[in-house]
């Protein structure tokens, strides 16, 4: 009975660990492939939960990637004058956008902006993300602990690399941008 007793324990806490592990992944598609991307809940409760509502409500479906600058980011998340399926769409102001939520107030920690990392955008206010954020191709360390980190991807870097590129004159502004088709979580 002892036996039985110490295999259901460990049976559960094995699932257990699985599903909260499911539940802090998701997967950005892109016109080139599926990027699989870990949420850091315990570094930035807040920004995740807002990644995750506004992803799973498809709010970032069709969003373009407004800023993108070689060796450095790509830029996206306008909910409001980024999504190119949307009636508000306007690549001259998509960037300046977010959602109908209020923002959120920074969650700075030590976790590094490395190759992959997913950080939210902000004005030069600290307390001023909602809704957008980049990717770095890169490390950028200069970012640390200046904006919010809480994610990085896990799979598909590759994809991301492939994201266009803007005009490195123009603060990486892009011209007719790859988006978002798809964010989800797992």
């Amino acid at each position: 009975m002892n036996k039985l007793l110490i295999k259901f324990f460990v049976f559960l806490f094995l699932t257990t660990n699985l599903l909260i592990a499911e539940e802090n992944i998701m997967i950005l598609k892109l016109k080139d492939g599926d990027v699989k991307i870990e949420l850091f809940p315990d570094v930035a409760p807040n920004h995740v939960k807002r990644i995750k509502e506004l992803a799973d409500s498809g709010k970032y479906d069709n969003v373009v990637f407004h800023r993108v600058i070689d060796g450095f980011m790509a830029q996206t998340g306008d909910v409001k004058f980024g999504n190119s399926e949307s009636g508000n769409f306007d690549l001259r102001r998509a960037g300046m956008g977010g959602s109908d939520l209020p923002d959120l107030k920074q969650e700075f920690s030590s976790v590094p902006h490395d190759r992959g990392t997913l950080s939210m955008a902000r004005s030069q206010d600290p307390d001023s993300a909602n809704s957008q954020f980049f990717i770095c191709f890169k490390p950028a360390p200069f970012l640390d602990r200046q904006y919010t980190v809480f994610g990085k991807v896990i799979e598909g870097m590759e994809f991301v690399d492939k994201i266009k590129r803007g005009d490195d004159s123009n603060n990486g502004a892009v011209t007719d941008p790859d988006k978002i088709i798809s964010f989800k979580s797992l």
